[in-house]
Formats: structure tokens, sequence, C-alpha cells
């Protein structure tokens, strides 16, 4: 990878905002006192040092004309780990980070901002950055994101009659689902898990139906649950979902089974190689066009460090990783990384243009954490999985499931 001077999301830095300096002496990184080495964390094990991702990361450091030192560990334990470094004063320089995680760390005020950092965001996509943003103040960029839509079996819906080009709205893919199981094939599967997965699947339908999340009884979330609720009354959908994750969902898929999954940008690779023919559609809101899917993802964000000099160097690395030219690279690496901004995903298309569907959900997704959510949402979201559960297994209805999901969450918020 070129070291490309002239960055479009950056801007020369102007130095730190005092706040970040006061800060510093109490935030001081333990990993960071080689000036050649620079520490850094991400969330991705299987790439190993011998991995194209390893070899991306070196040359942005490279680049810089440092050496990158880096540690990577499972999500939640990467997560836990710079929550702990926060605390003893022991951050790296950079750390990718899941999206919804970025709001939590920020409380701590470990974390630099953008503008401390002198770079600009502004070019980045509005829905994407949400999920960094708190208070006004963006805490990271998003070296790309991927989301969820709807995986077909092309074979089944042609024997079953089914043009997917007809999938407009709720109404058009429940008459699908019936077509689809009247020919004798099973209908759609998807992760109804107690857990984030359960949440991150189910928000495509409750923002769909209008639904807010402060308000998790309102008409329009029991609207969104009555329709999980229904197609597994009507048998368009297993039972299995209740316990299924994304991958046991793609697992059941592949079996050549079902005729839909609802799955993320993160199966095309999976997809492209199945035995038989596969498309993708929009998951649609409740009266038509695209539902808001939520977004999936790493920001890269720098904590705070005792040695102000090492800022420059970070800005550095986080610029090689977010030119146009950078974000295509991370794209092509995970396979399915959709850019951030609207010149590196036109430049992914040129690219990969068989992605275009996956550009297309990207930009109409939305951030867990957006609203301002912020550190509240992972209370919500418990009492949001829990409430799907409660419904689908039967032990309430959709509406008394989410009216005791909103007393359990204004409970958690205080």
């Amino acid at each position: 990878m070129k070291n490309h001077r002239r960055q479009p999301l950056a801007r020369p830095a102007a130095g730190l905002a005092a706040a970040v300096l006061a800060l510093a002496a109490a935030c001081s990184s333990g990993d960071g006192g080689d000036a050649d080495v620079y520490t850094w964390w991400d969330p991705y094990p299987q790439h190993d040092e011998n991995s194209a991702w390893a070899e991306r990361v070196d040359t942005c450091g490279e680049a810089a004309g440092v050496t990158i030192d880096r540690t990577a560990s499972d999500t939640t334990d990467l997560t836990n780990r710079a929550l702990l470094a926060a605390q003893e004063g022991t951050s790296p320089d950079l750390i990718l980070l899941d999206n919804p995680a970025v709001s939590t760390l920020s409380d701590t005020e470990m974390l630099t901002t953008m503008d401390d950092l002198g770079l600009d965001v502004t070019g980045v996509d509005e829905n994407l950055l949400a999920a960094g943003v708190v208070d006004g103040e963006a805490y990271g960029i998003p070296i790309g994101a991927n989301t969820l839509a709807i995986y077909y079996n092309a074979e089944i819906l042609d024997a079953a009659g089914v043009d997917p080009a007809s999938i407009t709205d709720w109404d058009s893919l429940t008459v699908a689902l019936a077509q689809v199981t009247d020919n004798g094939d099973k209908g759609v599967t998807f992760a109804a898990i107690g857990t984030e997965e359960g949440s991150f699947q189910f928000l495509p339908w409750f923002w769909g139906a209008g639904a807010d999340l402060r308000d998790l009884d309102s008409p329009e979330a029991v609207a969104a649950l009555e329709l999980w609720t229904g197609w597994l009354e009507s048998g368009y959908a297993p039972n299995s979902v209740m316990t299924n994750s994304q991958n046991t969902t793609w697992e059941e898929f592949l079996t050549g089974e079902f005729g839909f999954v609802v799955n993320g940008t993160w199966q095309v690779n999976s997809a492209a190689e199945t035995d038989f023919a596969t498309g993708i559609i929009q998951i649609p809101a409740r009266d038509g066009g695209i539902a808001p899917a939520p977004t999936g993802g790493e920001f890269i964000i720098a904590p705070v460090q005792s040695e102000a000099e090492r800022y420059d160097v970070t800005r550095q690395i986080v610029e090689c990783m977010t030119t146009p030219e950078g974000f295509v690279e991370t794209a092509e690496t995970f396979a399915y990384y959709v850019p951030p901004t609207a010149e590196g995903q036109e430049a992914l298309l040129e690219a990969r243009p068989e992605l275009e569907p996956w550009v297309t959900a990207v930009r109409e997704a939305k951030g867990r954490t957006s609203d301002n959510l912020g550190t509240d949402y992972p209370k919500i979201s418990e009492a949001l999985w829990t409430a799907v559960q409660n419904a689908l297994s039967g032990s309430a209805t959709p509406t008394e499931a989410l009216q005791q999901a909103q007393a359990d969450a204004e409970a958690a918020l205080g």
C-alpha cells in the first residue's frame, strides 16, 4: 500500500485540545514508551501474524516510519481489556473496537476525539459515523461497515413461482414465504437467540416498522414482534430460531432446504460457493422501502497518551487506514467490509461491482447506539432480546413481552 500524502479525511494536526492533555497524566500508555513502536489492539485473532490483515497493519506502520506491535483478541475480551487498560493507564496507541463499545470507552474519558487528533470526519457517511458520536464529538472512524440483508435460494424460489423483485414490504414477503412452504420447502430462518445477536437481527424489523429504542412497547414495536411470532405460528420459520446464532442460521441455509435466511455481508464468499444459486434482497420496511439494518464493524480509536508527541504518528496511521484506497484494501482483505465514505464505496464497486446490493444496504443502515443512546443501548438491547424470546416461546404475547421490556429498560436506566 502506498503512503498517500493527500488524505481526504484529514487536515493538518493543530495540537491536542487542552482537555485531552489534562487527562493524559491519568491515562498514560504503559505500552507505548518506545518511540519507534506503536501498540495496536484489534478483535481479529483469526488473522495471525502471517495474514493479509497483519501485513495491512504493518504497512501502515511502515508508512508512518514505525513498527506496529499488534495484539489480537476476541471482541468481548478486547472491550474488557480496553476498559481495564483505561483504569490502569496502560492503553495502547490504537484500538479497533466494535462500534457499540465506542461510546462505553468514551464515557471513561480514555479516548481522544478525532477533532483532537486533527482528523476531519465530514466525509464519513453520517449514519455510519453516528455509532461513534457522543454529544456531538466523534471518538473514532469506522474502517468499514457490514450489515444485514436477506439471502435467498434461487432454485427454491423459482420452483415456488416467487419473483424476488416482488418482495417490497412485509406483506409481499409473507406471501412469498407461504408460496415456498406450500411448495414443500422451508421458509425463512433467522437468529433470535437471547443475546446481542438476537437484537441485531430483530432491529431491521423493529426500525422498519417505525419503532424507537426509547419506546419498546409502542404499537410499531408490537407489529414487528407480531410479524416474527406470526411466521413461527404459520410454520414459515422454524422454532430453532430461538436458539439460532447467525452462524447456525447460515448452516441451516447451506443445507439447501430454506428459501430465505437473514444474514450479513460476511457471508458473501460462502454464498458464492454454495451448490445452489443464491441472491439477496434488502430487508423491506413494513410498508415498503428498505428497512434500516444495524451496522456491524469496528472503529479505529486512539486512547489518550501521556506522551503527546506520539499523536502525530498515530494520526498518520489512522490516515493510512482511511484513504479511499485504504478502505477498499480493508474491504478486500476481509471480503465483507463496505467503506464508510461515498468515495470509498465507489472505488469498491469499481473493483467488486457484485457488492452493489451490500453498498445499498450499508447506506440505509443505522448504528445501534445512534440517536445518542450511547451506554444506554446495551441495557435496552437486553430488554429487547428478552422480549423477543418471551414472545417467540409463547410465554407472553408480543404486547405483554414488550411492555415488560419497557419496564425493565426503564428500571435498568434508573
